[in-house]
């Protein structure tokens, strides 16, 4: 939802941080957007008694961002404090978490002045405990866990054309059309959204977008190398390999998470991405550590692109610079990062460039 701008906002909010033998970071930026509707939570160490667990959560709003930016501030105290999570019973607990808070927005005047303006958001979060992982989703953001390079587990987004989701909207009444719920909503599980909830006979959870999150639990493994929370922005032109395999080969370059969480979010927008882009990388102890051999092979391969690019300058007579980087893509270069291909050295390119033509604009589109 919500139109585009003349040209990406590019500047990025980052965050990280480290404890109970993780370290996480995080990038968010508004890109083609005309709002920044995307919002996240991170915290390493929770209240008394679960000192040795962490939360992480990213919220994609649309049509605006009261609803994500009222669940990144109190989705995870409307979980924790349920008597099913203090009890123990932590499924239960993320659950009537959910449903709790989506119950309270709708109460709440600054979302409910005009309810078909207050919008909705999705949710994926998850709490990491010293041996399991619990992952909850609701709507199209995703959690891919990674080992060994490849995702070993991934949520599955919620969209309207799925049978079981199809078969609730019609149940209460609704239709889909064009992949969306009444044609208008893309997703059909979130919170918020309460013109799409207010079928009397239906409860809360039988609505045409239902609040109720998919949840799952994972064990713990030496392997587990990362975990990544991130918003359909990214997903959009990465399938979760992509992800994996691209921070895996990074990990062995640098270990500054925010470095890592930055070039996916570049990589994506040079890849076509116009939504807002919201990214949490989560790393275990078993994640990959930099090597001096992976950092020459890059240190290589950037000379490696930026003397093609000099090349394709020079015999070519080529000024402009989407016209370079489409001679650019035609070339068999070996080596480029695995899942960001030539994408994810565009700085390189645009550097170089700017070297020849220091006037000219980097333009990476025709429009």
């Amino acid at each position: 939802m919500g139109g585009f701008l003349d040209k990406p906002k590019t500047i990025k909010h980052n965050d990280s941080g480290e404890g109970n033998k993780l370290l996480y970071g995080v990038s968010s930026m508004q890109g083609w957007r005309c709002e920044m509707e995307d919002a996240y939570y991170a915290r390493v160490g929770l209240a008394e008694g679960l000192d040795e667990w962490s939360f992480f959560a990213v919220f994609d709003g649309h049509a605006g961002c009261k609803v994500s930016e009222h669940c990144a501030k109190h989705l995870l105290d409307n979980i924790t404090s349920t008597e099913e999570f203090r009890n123990g019973d932590h499924v239960k607990g993320i659950r009537t978490g959910f449903l709790h808070i989506d119950e309270v927005m709708r109460k709440l005047p600054e979302l409910n002045q005009n309810a078909e303006k207050c919008g909705g958001t999705t949710a994926v979060c998850a709490f990491v405990s010293p041996t399991q992982v619990y992952i909850a989703n609701c709507g199209d953001s995703r959690a891919v866990l990674c080992r060994q390079g490849a995702p070993v587990f991934a949520t599955q987004d919620h969209k309207p054309i799925l049978p079981v989701e199809k078969e609730r909207i019609h149940n209460a009444g609704g239709s889909v059309m064009i992949k969306r719920v009444n044609g208008t909503l893309a997703v059909s599980r979130a919170l918020g959204d309460y013109d799409f909830k207010n079928v009397k006979e239906k409860g809360q959870c039988e609505q045409l977008v239902s609040p109720e999150p998919e949840i799952f639990c994972q064990s713990r493994q030496d392997m587990d190398e990362f975990l990544v929370l991130a918003c359909d922005g990214i997903w959009d032109v990465m399938s979760n390999e992509d992800v994996c395999s691209f921070i895996h080969s990074r990990l062995k370059i640098t270990n500054d998470l925010v470095t890592i969480a930055n070039q996916v979010i570049d990589t994506c927008l040079h890849k076509g991405s116009r939504d807002n882009m919201s990214i949490i990388i989560i790393a275990f102890p078993g994640a990959p550590k930099p090597t001096e051999e992976a950092l020459e092979a890059d240190k290589r391969l950037e000379k490696q692109i930026e003397e093609i690019t000099r090349e394709e300058i020079e015999t070519h007579q080529i000024t402009d610079y989407y016209e370079l980087l489409q001679a650019l893509q035609d070339r068999n270069i070996e080596g480029l990062p695995p899942g960001g291909g030539l994408h994810a050295k565009y700085p390189v390119i645009e550097r170089t460039f700017k070297e020849l033509f220091p006037d000219e604009k980097c333009e990476t589109t025709t429009h």
